[in-house]
């Protein structure tokens, strides 16, 4: 739909097309970004990967809430990474900022921004109950650490239903998180005036209308993320910083 002739403030913006190989090239100017001010961006993995590691430690007692750790990354990342989204705006002006001038970025349009990860946090928290009730079909857990609770899930064919719902569910969560915010935050960093379900709409947009191309880019995320849970986090040190700058980069193609 053409909203150009609407009032600006309300208007969405247009969507452009894009050929199936373009997330390499957000990958490659991410990687770019990152080489160019490597300090606050690798500062912002890390805290990633030790973060993680903190929370994946404290919820082993916990085999729901490990679990969630896990899969509850995915919901939050793209408002957890506004910084790198602000450290990449700032380079294409030609500016070089430093990780806290970064945290200054969401300033700009503070409640629009506040209102989308909140938005996240509730789906999350959605989720986190839905897990516990699906847990809780297993029958008693207390005690147990999260090995214990996950190694006779994954190896038992009884529970194996039970495991595909959980994966099926929290992957359909994911799917429309990613629909919903793949460009929605940085838009709301970018443009003043943005509120969140315009960039929920326009993102949403974006996916319609390049449905295989943004396929290729959500497996890229899941691929670099779940590698970078496969070293223990740290990996997360450089894959997130790449993946926000290139977030950034996936914004600026798709949303005129």
């Amino acid at each position: 739909m053409d909203t150009r002739h609407l009032n600006p403030e309300l208007a969405l913006p247009q969507i452009r097309a894009i050929p199936l190989e373009r997330p390499l090239v957000w990958l490659w100017r991410g990687w770019q970004d990152l080489r160019a001010n490597p300090l606050p961006s690798l500062a912002y993995g890390l805290l990633f990967g030790l973060g993680g590691d903190l929370i994946l430690l404290a919820s082993l007692s916990h085999p729901h809430l490990f679990t969630l750790a896990l899969s509850g990354f995915f919901l939050l990342a793209p408002f957890l990474a506004v910084g790198l989204y602000e450290l990449s705006r700032a380079r294409a002006v030609d500016l070089r900022l430093g990780f806290v001038d970064s945290l200054r970025g969401p300033g700009r349009n503070p409640a629009s921004l506040s209102l989308f990860g909140l938005a996240l946090a509730l789906l999350t928290l959605a989720w986190e109950r839905l897990s516990a009730i699906l847990f809780a079909l297993l029958g008693p857990t207390d005690g147990q650490d999260a090995v214990g609770v996950l190694l006779p899930l994954l190896t038992d064919l009884e529970h194996w239903p039970l495991l595909l719902t959980w994966l099926a569910t929290g992957g359909s969560l994911a799917l429309l998180v990613f629909a919903l915010s793949v460009v929605a935050i940085p838009m709301l960093l970018d443009r003043e005036r943005s509120d969140p379900v315009a960039a929920a709409v326009t993102s949403l947009a974006c996916v319609a209308r390049n449905p295989l191309a943004m396929l290729i880019w959500g497996a890229l995320i899941v691929a670099l993320v779940l590698l970078g849970f496969a070293t223990l986090l740290f990996g997360l040190v450089l894959f997130m910083p790449l993946l926000g700058h290139a977030s950034w980069h996936a914004y600026k193609d798709l949303v005129e």
